[in-house]
């Protein structure tokens, strides 16, 4: 089972392992409150597609597009977290305040369609 979750929410006993997503370090947050096992900065957007990103729902399908190709391409961490998944429940955490429009959705999505 792959869930989401923002790093700014409490961790809960039906977590799993959490696995931060994100290439930078949440902002205001601490290692010990961010409650994090693993982190995959490695299967993050490059730099430039997050920043051509923005976050503009107006760019969500062609982001999608965008960076499920470079997942094609980015094997190792994708190897990994499938792993992890293998073990028990992942949590993918992620900073974005958009909950339906950021990487962490486009990664899980990702997994389930590439099983």
């Amino acid at each position: 089972m792959i869930f989401l979750k923002r790093v700014y929410d409490e961790r809960s006993s039906q977590d799993g392992t959490r696995i931060l997503v994100e290439r930078l370090w949440p902002r205001g947050v601490s290692k010990e409150k961010g409650a994090i096992d693993l982190w995959l900065k490695e299967i993050a957007p490059t730099t430039e597609l997050r920043k051509w990103f923005g976050h503009d729902p107006a760019k969500w399908d062609e982001f999608r597009q965008r960076y499920w190709a470079e997942l094609r391409h980015n094997q190792a961490p994708l190897e990994t977290l499938r792993a992890k998944s293998a073990e028990g429940p992942v949590t993918l955490v992620y900073s974005s305040h958009d909950q339906e429009h950021n990487s962490a959705i486009a990664l899980r999505d990702f997994l389930e369609k590439h099983r």
